[in-house]
């Protein structure tokens, strides 16, 4: 009932106003019966576009993260998600994400459509990046078709790190459904699994015009991430490098009052007395033991 409220009188006509997004092969969304629609991942908005294009409701596996944060804030997040048809995909992998896979398995057999980004994140720089094989199990399992999306321009409407977007229009390209019976019996073999993904992400690529790279996104992320602490280390050690090197002329054009720069200052004589305050080199004086 809130994913009905939400799409069809609150959130959808302010995003049908606002972005005024268009949609292509609307026709290819069956009408009944379970699909997976495999989706590229530009934005943290794809979450929004793609269900308000599709008539009937998609409940999505998203990343666990949005479903444990703290504070008021995190609470909301969470609850947003939850009303909105989403499920947690924890990406760690192992059993975590094996369990994850059984939630979209259970959408699937109760015949709904099951929305899911191949990627495994947003793309860091907008290009396609290599497919993860949990839709692959999935398809294979369920012996479901996977309809390819491609989103368009979500990337400029709400880039990696803006939370207010920016107002233009948006894209949806829904591709022709893709059969995979020809697998039946194989949905254990890592090389069908592998080939099945492929598979989807070259229509992903084609309805896109997308570039494809055959790396996972998530590991350009790490790269980014460690890049960015390595070069913020070498930053700090250079600028401490610098304000080294700054201090030796000031310490070294630094002479005793009283003494040209770069002298020495005149030695003591033995048992000499300097005078406090005085700003001339020291004069000798007699000591006690210098007196008769």
């Amino acid at each position: 009932m809130f994913y009905w409220v939400m799409k069809t009188i609150f959130i959808g006509p302010v995003v049908r106003l606002l972005f005024r997004p268009w949609t292509k092969g609307l026709d290819n969304i069956p009408a009944t019966g379970p699909a997976i629609l495999a989706s590229n991942h530009l934005s943290f908005s794809d979450s929004i576009f793609l269900p308000l294009a599709v008539p009937r409701p998609v409940v999505f596996l998203a990343k666990a993260e949005y479903f444990t944060g703290r504070g008021i804030k995190g609470r909301l997040t969470a609850a947003f998600f939850r009303l909105t048809n989403q499920l947690p995909m924890d990406r760690s992998g192992g059993e975590a994400s094996a369990s994850a896979l059984l939630a979209g398995a259970d959408v699937l057999a109760a015949g709904g459509l099951l929305g899911i980004y191949p990627e495994g994140t947003r793309s860091p720089d907008g290009r396609l990046y290599r497919g993860k094989t949990g839709v692959a199990k999935l398809a294979l399992r369920a012996g479901v078709p996977v309809i390819p999306v491609a989103m368009i321009g979500t990337d400029k409407v709400q880039p990696i790190g803006r939370r207010i977007p920016n107002i233009r229009r948006v894209g949806t390209i829904i591709g022709a459904p893709l059969d995979f019976s020809r697998y039946h019996g194989l949905a254990d073999d890592r090389f069908v699994q592998r080939a099945v993904v492929d598979e989807i992400m070259y229509e992903i690529m084609r309805l896109s015009g997308q570039e494809y790279v055959d790396v996972y996104a998530g590991t350009v992320k790490a790269e980014q991430a460690a890049h960015k602490v390595h070069k913020a280390g070498r930053t700090g050690r250079e600028q401490r490098a610098r304000d080294a090197v700054r201090l030796v002329p000031e310490q070294a054009g630094t002479a005793p009052a009283g003494a040209e720069a770069g002298t020495e200052p005149p030695a003591k004589a033995p048992g000499a007395i300097t005078e406090p305050g005085s700003s001339s080199a020291p004069q000798d004086r007699q000591g006690p033991a210098g007196r008769l």
